[in-house]
Order: structure tokens, then C-alpha cells, then sequence
């Protein structure tokens, strides 16, 4: 499949999600190497929501109130 076509662009963006929460995920581990699964998770869905830019869902247009996944 080439690298232009919508499904390529998505599966890319897609994969780099996945690779900055791994990324995310062995920082915090590596930080708080005492936390739990769960400790880890609840920071991780925390980072995911407060990170600079995530404010109103990472997009241009209506902000629309997020759902607590908890």
C-alpha cells in the first residue's frame, strides 16, 4: 500500500500514537518504578487528556466535553 493513500496516513498516525504511550509508559516506569499496572495506567489517560494541546480533543473546532473513561 503507498505511503499516500488515507489508509496508510491513518495506520501512520495510528502507530505513532501507539509509540509515543509506549514511550510515555517506560518513562514512567522508569520514574516510579514502584507504581502499579493501574498507577501507571491512570497517568498515562491523565497525560493523554491534560498534555498541551489535548484541551479540546487535539482538533480544530466545537470543544465538546470529554467522557471520564474511570
Amino acid at each position: 500500500m503507498p505511503a499516500n493513500t488515507p489508509a496508510a496516513r491513518l495506520r501512520i498516525a495510528l502507530d505513532l500514537f501507539a509509540l509515543g504511550e509506549q514511550m510515555m509508559r517506560a518513562r514512567l516506569q522508569r520514574e516510579h518504578p514502584e507504581w502499579t499496572e493501574t498507577q501507571t495506567q491512570v497517568a498515562i489517560q491523565g497525560w493523554l487528556r491534560e498534555r498541551p494541546g489535548a484541551e479540546f480533543g487535539d482538533c480544530p473546532g466545537q470543544p465538546v466535553a470529554l467522557r471520564d473513561a474511570r
